[in-house]
């Protein structure tokens, strides 16, 4: 009995020891925070050495004897004991039980529940990987800070946002970073929505930009080493795509002979039923355009069918112009308007000889003998693909497919007309061409995007060129190079370096992320099989590293550009081929698809361009544009509105065609030429007989009048018919797409 009686005496002066506000607040304090010493504990607590130091003392030594903390006589610092421990979570309870019943939680499973610390400590331990004893701390803090707001409702993202700020005053900075709450606030998403509906977008553009924004977010938080993320979030370098980085590639290059061999496949993962093989030119347009629209879920830029005239040739035997052509035209209308991503076809003027004995395929599937028997076919064929653009162009531009034509044979006979036809079309602006006749251009196949896929990886132009793709981008920052550099040389091509390690390092890291997702499963139709095979070559993808502002650089480091001597020209390829050496060396080293190129993404010439005049200033920084929208130049080397002669210029881009093999595409202005037909097919032959430039088009803002529903060249303010301002619609391709601008 009178040990009962000293218990309760013993209990009862413990809860003395803490009634006082100041001895429990030094229990939480080195609950918190671990040993302490004194000098610390009275700073941490405000009290003054000088007027608080006898009471501060009394307090220590009450909670001493009473064992609730002791002293460590080598650090000389103060330490909370079990019992001391057992006390402030007892206290916690008492206080939790009088005022957390009171706090709801909206949480993100959108329903409504009491608010329960251990469900802050389940959350550290599960998403950050936290020690428990920690977690419990953690959620111990959060909970006494969130009872101090005093409010009854509480959300899931303002409690996350207590526990980050617990994590970031404890140094605990890794952890945090896992803790991190991906989205954004609800001004962003209004924002969004009244850009996207001034460029005629709907709400589904909304959804999808929203959800790229998360990827993105997650992208550089947890997929990207923090060095490669501050480097694109500072502007070193720029990852194009980023909302779809470790998702799916940005270009395929499809082979349209898998599915006229095979139909659509049904698998396990697809969705799909089995699609018969065509049996007819339109039940195989029908098909590929089945396979654009699967596929465009798993790829985020451009499709691409390389040869397409040539493996549909077998389908167009016997068949009339005019038939053909009314198939081309549903076809291709079809595409335009189903088609999310964009498409481009690769239309042959004859029949590849690598091509021409290799089996062709017909009429369900079966052989039919070999494509060079249909060249006849795909003459035609190629033929009509044209005067389907030609007929859109009385109307709305038809700007998606984009329609490449590969010149390989020289330009004469049934060829020459063909051409001819395509050079009708240039003054709008439409076709791309690849010059194909170059010996090492023999087996190049290009996207619209400018990126060539050529026969050097496993030598062999199938596995090379096709099924498989550009797994993405991305782009260094040159100018930001020269900045830091302050014109030293050495320093330049120092900073350079840093940047592409950084570039490389994300391309390989997303590399092994689509690797992971086509062992995950979702990317089931490019990964679907036939005989063992898979449909997508991954091993065979290209990642492409690019650059921006190589002129403005050049400006800056030796005060000329590019086009205006040969020293400024010297110095533009030792800096290229500086880059190409550090990518070869990485390739080799990893094992990877690695090539230079010409940034496709206007994007990363705006964006790296604003956050260099943020940093350095106007007054330092150099670039193309107007002040409003400053860009660095990036798809063409030379300043695309640059006043030198037309020769000068294709000299200059059939030079660094050759030496930057990855990505490609020179732009021919016609902004201030009335040219003709006959006249760009003369610059073409000049480029096949002088130049060598291996990808171009020609380049004509266009204007669409809704209203009269007709296109114009040039950037008109009025339309010339109804001169209606309101209703006119600009096309411009700001890299190697047009991209559509309201007026």
């Amino acid at each position: 009995m009178g040990v009962l009686v000293l218990k309760r005496r013993l209990g009862a002066k413990i809860l003395r020891a803490v009634a006082s506000p100041l001895r429990l607040n030094i229990l939480r304090m080195l609950y918190d925070r671990g040993s302490l010493s004194y000098t610390e504990i009275m700073n941490n607590l405000k009290l003054s050495p000088s007027r608080d130091a006898g009471r501060f003392a009394y307090h220590l030594k009450t909670l001493t004897s009473m064992n609730l903390i002791a002293s460590d006589p080598n650090s000389r610092k103060y330490y909370i004991t079990e019992l001391g421990r057992s006390l402030v979570e007892f206290a916690d309870d008492i206080e939790n039980s009088i005022y957390g019943e009171q706090m709801l939680v909206r949480t993100s499973r959108l329903a409504i529940e009491r608010f329960d610390r251990n469900k802050i400590a389940e959350s550290l331990v599960r998403e950050a990987s936290v020690p428990a004893d920690l977690a419990q701390k953690i959620a111990r803090e959060a909970e006494r800070r969130l009872l101090k707001l005093g409010t009854k409702y509480l959300t899931a993202p303002l409690i996350r946002e207590f526990v980050n700020a617990i994590l970031i005053e404890k140094g605990l900075e890794e952890y945090r970073h896992k803790m991190t709450r991906l989205g954004f606030p609800v001004y962003d998403v209004t924002l969004i929505m009244k850009e996207l509906s001034r460029k005629s977008a709907d709400v589904e553009d909304v959804q999808i930009i929203a959800g790229r924004r998360v990827m993105g977010e997650y992208t550089l938080l947890n997929v990207l080493p923090r060095k490669v993320a501050d480097a694109h979030i500072s502007g070193e370098i720029h990852i194009t795509n980023l909302g779809s980085w470790i998702l799916k590639p940005s270009i395929f290059m499809h082979d349209a002979r898998f599915f006229i061999q095979y139909g659509l496949l049904p698998g396990s993962p697809l969705k799909i039923n089995v699609t018969e093989r065509p049996k007819s030119l339109r039940s195989a347009f029908s098909l590929l355009i089945n396979v654009l629209q699967l596929a465009a879920s798993e790829i985020s830029l451009e499709q691409v069918f390389d040869f397409l005239n040539v493996f549909l040739a077998p389908f167009a035997k016997d068949m009339s112009p005019e038939d053909i052509k009314e198939e081309i035209s549903l076809f291709l209308a079809s595409i335009n308007l189903t088609v999310p991503t964009e498409a481009s076809f690769g239309l042959e003027i004859g029949i590849p000889q690598f091509l021409a004995e290799h089996k062709a395929f017909g009429y369900g599937g079966r052989e039919v003998g070999i494509y060079g028997d249909f060249i006849d076919e795909s003459l035609l064929l190629a033929s009509a693909f044209l005067e389907g653009l030609r007929e859109s162009l009385e109307k709305k531009p038809l700007l998606n497919p984009a329609v490449i034509i590969k010149i390989r044979n020289g330009i004469h006979g049934e060829c020459e007309e063909i051409l001819r036809l395509a050079h009708e079309l240039a003054i709008n602006g439409l076709p791309y061409f690849a010059n194909l006749l170059p010996k090492y251009q023999r087996y190049a196949s290009y996207a619209a995007m400018g990126v060539r896929f050529i026969g050097d990886w496993k030598r062999d132009w199938e596995i090379d060129t096709i099924r498989t793709g550009c797994m993405d981008e991305v782009i260094v920052n040159i100018p930001r190079a020269a900045y830091e550099s302050d014109k030293d040389e050495d320093k330049f091509f120092e900073k350079i370096q840093e940047f592409v390690e950084k570039g490389l390092e994300a391309l390989r890291i997303k590399y092994h992320t689509i690797e992971s997702r086509a062992n995950e499963g979702l990317l089931p139709f490019l990964l679907q099989r036939k005989e063992g095979d898979y449909y997508f070559r991954i091993d065979n993808s290209l990642s492409i590293l690019s650059f921006v502002g190589l002129n403005e650089a050049l400006q800056f480091m030796i005060g000329e550009t590019i086009q205006e001597s040969s020293h400024a020209l010297s110095f533009a390829d030792r800096v290229i081929s500086f880059l190409t050496d550090n990518i070869e060396r990485y390739g080799r080293k990893a094992g990877m698809r690695f090539k230079l190129g010409l940034p496709y993404d206007f994007e990363a010439a705006t964006r790296l361009a604003q956050l260099d005049i943020e940093k350095y200033g106007l007054g330092t920084v150099l670039t193309q544009g107007e002040r409003e929208r400053p860009y660095y130049t990036n798809l063409n080397i030379v300043p695309h509105y640059a006043e030198i002669p037309l020769e000068e210029y294709l000299k200059i881009e059939s030079h660094m065609q050759k030496i930057i093999p990855g990505s490609h595409l020179a732009k021919i202005s016609l902004s201030n030429l009335e040219a003709s037909p006959e006249e760009l097919f003369s610059i073409t032959r000049s480029i096949i007989d002088h130049y060598n430039i291996g990808f171009y088009t020609y380049d004509q803002p266009l204007t669409y009048c809704s209203n009269c529903q007709r296109t114009w060249r040039g950037k008109l303010l009025k339309c010339p018919l109804c001169k209606s301002v309101n209703t006119l619609i600009q096309f411009e391709r700001e890299t190697s797409r047009y991209r559509l601008e309201t007026v």
